[in-house]
């Protein structure tokens, strides 16, 4: 054999499937296909964006993200447990909007509206249809989540998350302009800011929500929006406010409510799968365990103002603060 021969490099092997799957030893599923490891600006935690490596946003993903007390060797090993990529989430909640508006279609074909009870009408004058507001704060911060997150596995589910907040805010929205063509008289789109804003009842509510929007560093705003503020409103707006609805012949604000926690069961689900992940780094179950006792308590205050409002439910602070720390628990925290 010549020199020449002997010198020559063997052919390059191509892979069957990307270099960071290829380990696997089975074919990648499309979730990991289109799911893990996208944040290129993972690569350099000096330079996240490849860019003048002084400027705003590179210095606020390195102290903020990069430098979040909350550790892991390879936030790329996280996975929804539902495995959600963009195609099945349309699918998904294709479903559920059409239930959804289903719902309306035929509460308005049976005239519903007219077979409420009047004495009910200032309850969701004031403990629902400002709920928008509160909504809306959920969306800005699961989208900071969605932005801030180390892994893009974790952006995904957040990404979805966003974009349940919105729907559950249209849903609010669209059912306070069917109360606002039949009950012209008790402020329905037009006093909800108001209430937001002055009404005791939502004051928790929106101290909680404006503190954790400016929570920056990406691991506290995860706890403060995952773990306290979101299941909060779960529990009261969902859950104890649409059994009210039901006890006082609201049944399609119970439905809406139900359909509505379809969503936040599966936001827990990743949420329990992410703090999971985490707690197998050593130091830290201090991290989140420090991070809840800080929240924690806004969380129980606004849980008690709101539920405080709701009608002939003695019960509902008591029976929403358990729910939400059974939650905290199963993830092996308090």
């Amino acid at each position: 054999m010549s020199e020449e021969a002997q010198a020559a490099p063997e052919p390059l092997k191509g892979l069957k499937t990307w270099s960071h799957l290829a380990g696997n030893r089975r074919r990648p599923s499309e979730y990991e296909v289109v799911s893990t490891n996208l944040h290129y600006h993972m690569d350099n935690q000096d330079n996240p964006w490849e860019l003048d490596p002084n400027i705003p946003m590179a210095k606020w993903y390195r102290k903020y993200r990069n430098e979040s007390p909350l550790k892991c060797d390879d936030w790329d090993a996280f996975r929804d447990p539902d495995q959600i990529i963009y195609r099945t989430y349309n699918i998904l909640q294709d479903g559920q909007e059409n239930y959804v508006q289903g719902l309306f279609d035929q509460m308005n074909d049976r005239g519903y509206d007219q077979m409420l009870q009047p004495e009910w009408m200032p309850v969701l004058a004031k403990l629902y249809t400002p709920g928008r507001y509160l909504f809306h704060a959920l969306q800005l911060g699961s989208a900071y989540i969605h932005q801030m997150a180390p892994a893009s596995t974790i952006t995904n589910c957040a990404t979805y998350q966003t974009a349940d907040s919105l729907r559950w805010m249209t849903h609010t929205a669209y059912r306070t302009k069917e109360l606002s063509n039949g009950f012209s008289g008790e402020g329905f789109g037009e006093n909800e800011r108001n209430i937001w804003e002055n009404d005791p009842a939502w004051q928790g509510f929106r101290e909680l929500a404006e503190k954790a929007l400016i929570a920056w560093d990406w691991a506290e705003s995860f706890v403060a929006i995952n773990l306290v503020l979101k299941p909060a409103v779960e529990e009261c707006l969902l859950v104890q406010l649409g059994d009210a609805g039901r006890h006082n012949g609201d049944t399609l604000l119970g439905l809406l409510n139900q359909a509505q926690m379809r969503d936040a069961e599966r936001h827990r689900r990743w949420s329990t799968a992410l703090v999971k992940m985490a707690l197998e780094t050593e130091g830290n179950k201090a991290v989140l365990q420090a991070l809840l006792d800080k929240w924690v308590p806004l969380g129980d205050a606004a849980i008690n103002a709101y539920c405080s409002a709701i009608p002939d439910s003695p019960d509902a602070a008591a029976d929403a603060k358990e729910a939400v720390s059974n939650f905290r628990q199963s993830l092996g925290l308090n």
